[in-house]
């Protein structure tokens, strides 16, 4: 059996929504310190609907892969179902992930939220705080 998916080694090697989104409505960005991956995450929304998304990755093929599917998922859809976006949705859209490899999908779920509450905070739009990450005290090292 293989490491890695058919979907995880086409979203690495033919990543979606790669780049920079100039006038971002939100831009969110995480990482973590133990394996060095760093997502960036750039949205662009239009009556509540995010009408483009871009990334940037630095990381491994699974964070490549994690932050492409990601985006993809929440691409075209309204602001409350990429707020609902779960790391496990991510994994199962790639049809799995190694288990050293899950916080992967972690991060490109931090990043996605990380965007959308800038995006709040740059509109003054109320939000819950505790749907969002607090990455300067989270236990799994993306704020270190």
């Amino acid at each position: 059996m293989a490491l890695y998916s058919e979907k995880v080694m086409d979203h690495f090697i033919n990543p979606r929504n790669v780049g920079v989104i100039e006038d971002a409505d939100g831009i969110g960005e995480v990482g973590n310190a133990r394996c060095g991956d760093i997502m960036k995450i750039y949205l662009k929304i239009d009556n509540d609907i995010i009408t483009d998304v871009k990334f940037e990755t630095f990381g491994c093929g699974s964070a490549i892969a994690s932050s492409s599917m990601a985006t993809e998922l929440i691409k075209g859809k309204p602001v409350s179902d990429a707020l609902s976006l779960t790391n496990k949705a991510v994994v199962d859209a790639l049809d799995g992930l190694p288990a050293h490899k899950l916080h992967c999908s972690v991060l490109a779920e931090e990043a996605i939220k990380s965007a959308l509450k800038d995006y709040y905070d740059k509109n003054n739009i109320e939000y819950d705080h505790s749907l969002f990450p607090d990455c300067e005290n989270c236990s799994h090292g993306c704020g270190e």
